[in-house]
């Protein structure tokens, strides 16, 4: 399988999906990638790509931002990270991913077959969103579903949904970059992968927002609920091929 074809198309799809929607690369770069790739490889050019679309939206969105969620979300997340690491080797993962996947997918689900459920007002429980981020984050890379069930739950806008969680994975995808460059993950070749596919992320982005632009707020819920539904089952899937190897 030809390698640098499969990379481009990879963070292609992933960064069109990120851009249109504000999450869900991490299911397409990375296991696409690991095809062709070492994930050791894979893993840090995801983050860089991540780092980049957030950069991008955020030049322009972000007056969006809603900085005291962001704020604690990351704070939380932080103090989640080592938790993860504890829980990396200590708990099977196929049982973490197994029960993160049904809950999300449960969520999803729920969500979509209640068009008005549970709606948090204020920020009183970003501290656990933000702790289940950094755990599962710090386990398995894997911090989005929280964060996205918890900008679903405070119901916010697209506008603002896509540009506060751009606010989160910046601060998030540069303390993981750092810890690839600590355990000297980042390597010559991960900046070469990352610079064959940059042309495709600076050509996604401006679709992925044109495709977001074309969703009213009705539909940009319904698509992100899917989005949750599918990244709830991928990840049931993982937990069973791992249970299964």
């Amino acid at each position: 399988m030809p390698t640098i074809p499969v990379v481009v198309a990879a963070v292609f799809c992933a960064t069109l999906v990120r851009s249109a929607l504000g999450f869900g690369e991490a299911l397409i770069a990375v296991p696409l990638m690991a095809f062709v790739l070492p994930v050791a490889i894979a893993a840090p050019v995801a983050v860089l790509v991540s780092i980049t679309v957030a950069l991008v939206v955020l030049i322009g969105d972000w007056r969006d931002v809603h900085v005291r969620s962001v704020g604690w979300l990351v704070a939380f997340t932080l103090l989640g990270i080592p938790f993860g690491l504890l829980a990396l080797r200590m708990c099977p993962e196929s049982i973490v991913k197994g029960v993160l996947g049904l809950l999300v997918a449960m969520f999803a689900v729920f969500a979509l077959w209640r068009r008005q459920g549970a709606q948090l007002t204020d920020d009183r429980f970003a501290w656990l969103f933000g702790l289940a981020a950094g755990v599962l984050g710090g386990a398995y890379g894997m911090n989005g579903p929280p964060l996205v069930v918890y900008g679903s739950m405070r119901r916010w806008p697209p506008q603002r949904f896509r540009a506060s969680l751009q606010g989160y994975f910046l601060p998030a995808s540069l303390v993981g970059m750092f810890g690839y460059w600590a355990a000297g993950l980042w390597t010559p070749r991960v900046n070469y992968y990352f610079a064959i596919a940059l042309p495709a992320v600076l050509l996604a982005i401006p679709i992925g927002r044109a495709i977001a632009a074309r969703l009213d707020p009705r539909r940009f819920a319904l698509v992100v609920h899917a989005g949750l539904l599918a990244s709830g089952a991928g990840l049931v899937l993982q937990a069973i091929v791992s249970w299964n190897g």
